[in-house]
């Protein structure tokens, strides 16, 4: 069987550690995959594809005949941090961690990868996503090491900070800059977070309907973890007459809905839509980028 890693893993690996990293670990990972199963003895039916952005998964079966699924991610994605999450919510929410390869390969529960919220109507959707995230809010474990909202987004407006320059991306970059500089001044809460929550990281299960896979775990207040979720299809929003006071109403609606400030929501989700778009603009996603930075600019 061959292990080759999908198209959009190769794409994303390089655009968010470089091309010469992203192939460096890509190059090997055939034989690595083919290693691990031999290894943990899993019998490989097939890679999902396209897969995800940070890892290369597998639909395994277990020595006993379960089924499973094998993640194999670079070290430079933490899946460490990804592993203690999982193992602190123990399935509650979330996918459950079954097994941890010698090599840091994470062996999860199997739940049904083409079924995501993003089949279900919008309305509906939302609905169980929020009800999905909200799960996952606890008290970080003792003596944790994941980072904070703060030092994420630092780094993350560092690299802003040369588009406040520029005549397009100027005026929404600074507005994003000074929403995060406001918010991380006065943090609200210090929980567990997803860190990469939306539609597409919730997949129907068989121990629970939905259940939220893939997270990059850090801490910090809700807002920011639900601020991606408020621009899920983006490029339904863009593209409808009302799509501006819709995305309006959505940071109103789910900040009620999950008891949380609505302007600190409506702050996180204009810095993560800006960054967003403006790490879209860097990576030659002008499209990607004119989508996201619309939406932020009806913020």
């Amino acid at each position: 069987m061959a292990f080759e890693p999908p198209e959009r893993l190769v794409r994303a690996l390089g655009e968010t550690y470089g091309d010469i990293a992203a192939a460096e670990w890509l190059g090997p990972l055939p034989e690595h995959a083919r290693t691990t199963l031999d290894r943990a003895s899993l019998d490989a039916e097939r890679v999902m594809a396209p897969g995800g952005r940070s890892s290369l998964v597998l639909l395994v079966r277990r020595s006993d005949g379960s089924p499973a699924a094998l993640k194999i991610a670079p070290p430079l994605a933490r899946p460490d941090l990804e592993r203690d999450a999982l193992a602190h919510w123990n399935g509650w929410g979330a996918v459950r961690l079954l097994d941890e390869t010698a090599d840091g390969g994470l062996v999860l529960e199997r739940l049904h990868p083409e079924v995501s919220l993003r089949s279900l109507p919008e309305a509906k959707a939302l609905l169980e996503a929020a009800g999905a995230v909200r799960k996952l809010w606890v008290e970080p474990p003792a003596g944790h090491g994941f980072e904070s909202v703060a030092e994420r987004t630092e780094r993350q407006a560092t690299a802003m900070e040369p588009y406040r320059a520029d005549p397009a991306t100027g005026a929404l970059t600074a507005a994003a800059l000074a929403a995060r500089e406001e918010l991380v001044a006065a943090p609200d809460e210090t929980l567990l977070l997803h860190g990469c929550f939306r539609q597409g990281k919730v997949l129907a299960g068989d121990r629970a309907p939905w259940l939220t896979v893939g997270p990059e775990p850090l801490v910090g207040e809700r807002a920011y973890d639900l601020a991606r979720l408020v621009r899920d299809r983006v490029e339904d929003l863009v593209g409808a007459s009302a799509g501006a006071s819709t995305a309006r109403r959505r940071v109103n609606k789910l900040a009620d809905s999950l008891d949380m400030d609505r302007e600190r929501l409506r702050g996180w989700t204009l810095f993560r839509a800006v960054e967003s778009g403006t790490r879209a603009l860097t990576a030659g996603r002008r499209q990607d980028a004119e989508l996201l930075l619309e939406f932020a600019s009806w913020l």
